[in-house]
C-alpha cells in the first residue's frame, strides 16, 4: 500500500485496512483543525486505489474484515467510482464485514438519496461524520462550512439509506462564551438525526490553527475540566428518546462516558456527577496540545 502524508483514521477503525482513496480534505478550512494543512486535496485514480487493494490482498490474504478509505471526506468521490472500488474490495476480500469513510454534511448532501442507496448496496457500511456542533454560531466560529439544517439533512439521508452513522461532537469547541448553546443545540440536532453512534471529543487548541491563535490572544476561553464535564452533562441531559450509542472513545476527553440511549442516560449522568466531585488537578491540563 502507498500512503501520502499523515494518514488519520477514527479510533474505531484501528483494526481496519486503510487505503487512501483521496488525499487531504476538500474543505480544509475548519479553524480548529490542522490534520490536512500540509496536503493539497486530490482524488486518486480508481486504478491506483485498486492497485493498493491488490497489494493488501497479496500481503494479508483474504483475512481483511474491515476497510477504511481515507482521507478526509472521501464521500466527495463520484458515486460511480466509489461503487467500483467497493465492489472490487468485496471481490478481493470475501469475508469483508464493513467498508467505512469520512464524510461531513457539506459533502454528504451533494449525494442524492438514490446515490446513497447505491453506496449502501455496494458495501458502504458506515460513515464517520464530524458535525462538531449543532449550533449555527459555533459552526460559523469554527468555519465548518455547514449549518445545523445541512447537518440534519445529511444525517437523515445517511440513516434513510441504512448506512451506519457516527456523528462526532467536539466538547468545548464553542469556548466558555457559547458553551451552553453549543450543548443544547447539538443535542437538538442529534435528536433530529438519531444516529447510530455519537462520539465525543474534547477540544484542545492545536498549534497552527486559527483557534489556537485566538486562544493565545485571549479571544477564545478554554473550558476547565469541570466546565467541559458540565457541558457534556448538559448535552446528554438534552438528548431525547433516541437509539444512539454514546461513546467518549478518545484520549482528549476528561472522563470515559459510554452508554446506549435512552436506557443508560441516567447512568451516564451519574458517571459525570461523580467526575465532577474530583479535584480538577486530577485531570489533564485544558491546554494540552496547545503549547
Amino acid at each position: 500500500m502507498r500512503y501520502e502524508g499523515m494518514v488519520y483514521r477514527p479510533p474505531s477503525e484501528a483494526n481496519s485496512l486503510i487505503i487512501q482513496a483521496t488525499i487531504g480534505c476538500p474543505h480544509n478550512k475548519c479553524s480548529f483543525c490542522v490534520m490536512y494543512k500540509g496536503s493539497r486535496f486530490r482524488i486518486r485514480k480508481v486504478q491506483e486505489i485498486k492497485e493498493d487493494l491488490d497489494m493488501a490482498r497479496d500481503y494479508y490474504g483474504d483475512a481483511v474484515r474491515t476497510v477504511f478509505f481515507a482521507d478526509g471526506n472521501t464521500i466527495i468521490m463520484r458515486t460511480k467510482e466509489l461503487v467500483e472500488i467497493f465492489t472490487y474490495t468485496r471481490k478481493l476480500f470475501p469475508h469483508l464485514e464493513r467498508i467505512t469513510l469520512y464524510g461531513s454534511a457539506r459533502f454528504i448532501v451533494l449525494k442524492s438519496q438514490e446515490e446513497l442507496d447505491q453506496l449502501k448496496a455496494a458495501g458502504l457500511g458506515r460513515l464517520h461524520s464530524g458535525m462538531e456542533s449543532g449550533d449555527d454560531e459555533v459552526l460559523k466560529l469554527i468555519n465548518k462550512g455547514a449549518d445545523a439544517d445541512t447537518i440534519i439533512r445529511a444525517g437523515k439521508k445517511v440513516m434513510a439509506a441504512g448506512i451506519e452513522l457516527s456523528e462526532y461532537l467536539v466538547v468545548g469547541v464553542g469556548g466558555r462564551a457559547l458553551s451552553q448553546q453549543h450543548a443544547k443545540s447539538s443535542a437538538k440536532v442529534l435528536n433530529e438525526i438519531n444516529p447510530d453512534f455519537i462520539r465525543l471529543r474534547t477540544f484542545m487548541p492545536m498549534p497552527g490553527s486559527p483557534l489556537h491563535a485566538q486562544y493565545k490572544s485571549g479571544a477564545f476561553e478554554l473550558l476547565s475540566p469541570h466546565e467541559a464535564l458540565q457541558e457534556t452533562r448538559l448535552f446528554i441531559e438534552n438528548l431525547g428518546a433516541i437509539d444512539s450509542k454514546l461513546l467518549s472513545d478518545h484520549v482528549s476527553n476528561y472522563w470515559y462516558v459510554e452508554g446506549s440511549m435512552p436506557n443508560d442516560k441516567g447512568k451516564m449522568l451519574q458517571q459525570i456527577d461523580y467526575a465532577l466531585t474530583l479535584n480538577e488537578n486530577r485531570f489533564r491540563r485544558p491546554e494540552n496540545g496547545a503549547l
